[in-house]
């Protein structure tokens, strides 16, 4: 059950509400969406009556809803969620492209292919900082010296800054280099992590996790809804399969599931679903064409000596190439990219 008030409605209501609720022993919290209180509780629609919740003046509507997913559900919200990064909407009318390499591995290298994925179209500069890594010898990632290359490539592209967050601890952190927070597939279910970044004021990025079912994908979402950040995007990047070609099993069906059952923006990474370079194309056009609002691909100046993932990351080359035939299927998907069709012509992939 969803009890959404007026956006003025007075302390007292709220309150009055929270008490009924709390002495019936039903489950009652407070949280908001677009800036109107809601309070989220177990209490079932027969309930109502008995409670007279309906009969508090501010409260605007009661919604029924079922699944453990609430407020992401297009039950509780029916028009698509617009998530605003300053001047860029993701979940609007234009397809945003994140892009840059897995890893923030030296100044050189970030700003490097800062310039190059901004030449390119791609509006956000995504980065690992920090590293979440199957072997604890591998490369980490530089940290907080990463997070201050991110901002200084921002500073001398304009884009925006996407990168992870691995604990509690370091959102804060995070948080103030960042535009968009990551919240990683390994992560997906770190539930005082989503608790954490559901207490901030800046977009997260959600990835499904390998193993996650679209419920248990979208519950993890609503996590960060409940604790009042209301700015998700969600990301499919791909699942376990039996599959022995790519690392994961790009699901595709994901993005039109998605785009039924939830009101928030999906993008898709298909670099890491694939797992190899030479799939990220047909992968990111199926995606466009499936509906995802967006497209986080991995590109690095020299895959070859990547200290992370360069098998599936894009050469400059590579990219351009992808982002020209992105642009041809404006069109065909009714939405265009970000960057003018007229500015991706002038790149040379010679």
């Amino acid at each position: 059950m969803l009890i959404e008030f007026n956006r003025f409605a007075p302390e007292k209501d709220i309150d009055l509400v929270l008490g009924r609720l709390n002495d019936e022993g039903v489950l009652a919290f407070r949280t908001r969406s677009n800036m109107n209180p809601v309070i989220v509780s177990t209490l079932k629609v027969d309930g109502l009556k008995k409670l007279n919740i309906e009969g508090v003046a501010s409260v605007q509507r009661v919604v029924e809803v079922s699944t453990p997913f609430k407020l992401a559900s297009r039950a509780f919200k029916k028009t698509d969620t617009v998530v605003k990064v300053d001047n860029l909407e993701i979940g609007g009318d234009k397809i945003h492209v994140m892009a840059g390499p897995c890893a923030v591995e030296s100044r050189e290298q970030l700003l490097k292919t800062a310039h190059t994925v901004k030449a390119c179209g791609a509006t956000f500069l995504r980065g690992g900082a920090f590293k979440p890594r199957t072997s604890p010898y591998s490369f980490q990632g530089l940290n907080e010296d990463g997070l201050k290359f991110l901002a200084e490539a921002r500073t001398l592209t304009g884009l925006k800054i996407v990168t992870e967050v691995m604990d509690t601890r370091s959102v804060q952190l995070v948080a103030k280099y960042a535009d968009v927070l990551q919240i990683g597939a390994r992560n997906m279910q770190n539930f005082d992590l989503l608790k954490e970044v559901g207490r901030v004021s800046k977009p997260v990025l959600l990835k499904r996790g390998a193993n996650a079912t679209i419920e248990e994908f979208l519950a993890a979402a609503e996590y960060v809804l409940a604790g009042g950040n209301e700015d998700v995007i969600l990301c499919e990047r791909g699942v376990r399969g039996v599959n022995e070609f790519t690392r994961y099993t790009l699901d595709i069906a994901a993005v039109p599931v998605l785009k039924k059952l939830t009101h928030l923006p999906v993008v898709v990474d298909p670099s890491h679903a694939t797992g190899h370079w030479n799939y990220v194309e047909p992968m990111a056009m199926a995606s466009l064409a499936a509906g995802a609002d967006g497209l986080i691909i991995e590109v690095h100046p020299e895959p070859e000596k990547a200290l992370c993932d360069g098998a599936q990351s894009l050469t400059p080359k590579n990219f351009t190439v992808l982002m020209l035939r992105l642009a041809g299927l404006q069109n065909s998907v009714c939405r265009d990219l970000a960057v003018p069709d007229m500015h991706l012509q002038q790149l040379d992939i010679s």
